[in-house]
């Protein structure tokens, strides 16, 4: 390792900011303050098409400014739109949070993940990666555990512990070292219009990128907020559902600690074949089922699916790059992938509102999709080199 203390600060960050105590009942937290499931999904895409305008913004100043000095600003405000969820009544301020939450994303977007790949060896990067992902899950997994055993429904608590929760991470984080020494010169946007080009001209790896979107899109769509309408379909009580959120959050710290070693094992295409056709199939039992076992059994498959792909996309996309401005390049990839979950979410959320089970087939369809988008790069890249 180059830096422990940057990758193990890094980590106990995505554990804290994993600790959201109302994940169990996201969706039923914001019905209780009034916000409808369409207005859910409508404040996503717009969450996501104003990520899109950040991304490449936030990207310049990063590498401008350097990733530590970024990652201690989006920190503050990642902790400020939790005290505005805690506090959130109707349709407004769920809006602001997620407004101040596009701000986050955008700005965190690959710093992070950058500074984690400069601080340990190339060879490591899909297992720290991992780590970082499943650790996130493991704060989810303790937030979920906690709703269930001691908040029950109270769900303006869950919101407080949260807060809480990202405010001891806005402090850990200023002891972040950096990895990339702040430009002394403005670049032109010339510059910046050249690099742009030369990630738009990778057109066989962006399109392997959009398939992985796709699925993670999918998983995101369902395993957060659809899958309570499900759970409520099958006559499931608030309570249950915080355990089987646990299943589903410990299916996702497999997926993270499991990836490095599956990957290497099975070979990248019968890997990531293998989770498209999983999450494809889990939408489809979705489909068809009113069953509690086969809802939750398809969903934390799904949740599996996503969670493995996550370590081996930020390993591709951080070995693709090979411009010093690494944050720039990362937030093109991230403003294609978040391009098509602003199309998706829309969808999701008009399928959903006519029929849940449209919204499940609408997933199953994206991931068969993403898929053979993926299977293409894969072919074509392999040809080229």
């Amino acid at each position: 390792m180059k830096d422990k203390k940057n990758i193990y600060l890094l980590y106990a960050l995505s554990f804290l900011q994993g600790l959201v105590f109302y994940g169990p009942v996201a969706t039923l937290y914001r019905q209780a303050a009034g916000v409808s499931v369409f207005q859910i999904t409508v404040i996503e895409s717009i969450s996501l098409a104003l990520c899109i305008a950040l991304e490449m913004p936030w990207g310049l100043v990063a590498d401008r400014i350097g990733y530590r000095k970024t990652m201690i600003i989006t920190c503050g405000i990642y902790f400020i739109s939790k005290v505005v969820f805690w506090k959130a009544d109707g349709f407004g301020l769920f809006l602001l949070e997620r407004l101040l939450l596009s701000v986050v994303m955008a700005g965190m977007s690959g710093c992070d993940l950058s500074i984690l790949y400069f601080s340990c060896r190339e060879e490591e990067s899909q297992q720290v990666f991992g780590i970082y992902q499943s650790l996130g899950m493991a704060g989810l997994l303790l937030a979920s555990l906690s709703y269930s055993v001691f908040i029950g429904d109270n769900y303006r608590l869950a919101g407080f512990f949260t807060m809480a929760a990202y405010g001891v991470a806005a402090v850990l984080v200023f002891g972040l070292k950096e990895v990339k020494e702040p430009e002394k010169e403005k670049k032109s946007s010339m510059h910046f219009f050249h690099t742009f080009l030369d990630v738009v001209k990778d057109r066989y790896f962006l399109l392997g990128m959009v398939g992985i979107t796709l699925l993670e899109e999918t998983n995101q769509t369902i395993t957060v907020f659809l899958n309570q309408l499900q759970y409520v379909k099958c006559g499931m009580e608030p309570k249950t559902m915080g355990y089987v959120f646990i299943m589903v959050t410990l299916s996702g710290i497999a997926g993270g600690m499991w990836s490095c070693r599956l990957n290497k094992k099975m070979g990248i295409l019968p890997f990531t074949i293998a989770l498209f056709l999983g999450g494809g199939m889990s939408c489809l039992v979705l489909f068809q089922t009113k069953s509690g076992l086969l809802s939750v059994l398809s969903i934390i498959i799904l949740r599996l699916a996503s969670s493995l792909f996550g370590p081996l996309k930020a390993r591709l996309q951080n070995c693709r790059v090979t411009s010093t401005d690494r944050a720039t390049v990362l937030s093109i990839y991230a403003v294609i992938g978040e391009a098509c979950g602003t199309g998706t979410n829309l969808i999701f959320g008009k399928a959903a509102a006519a029929d849940l089970t449209y919204a499940m087939l609408w997933g199953s369809l994206l991931c068969m999709v993403g898929g053979v988008l993926f299977v293409i790069s894969h072919l074509k890249m392999i040809k080229n080199n």
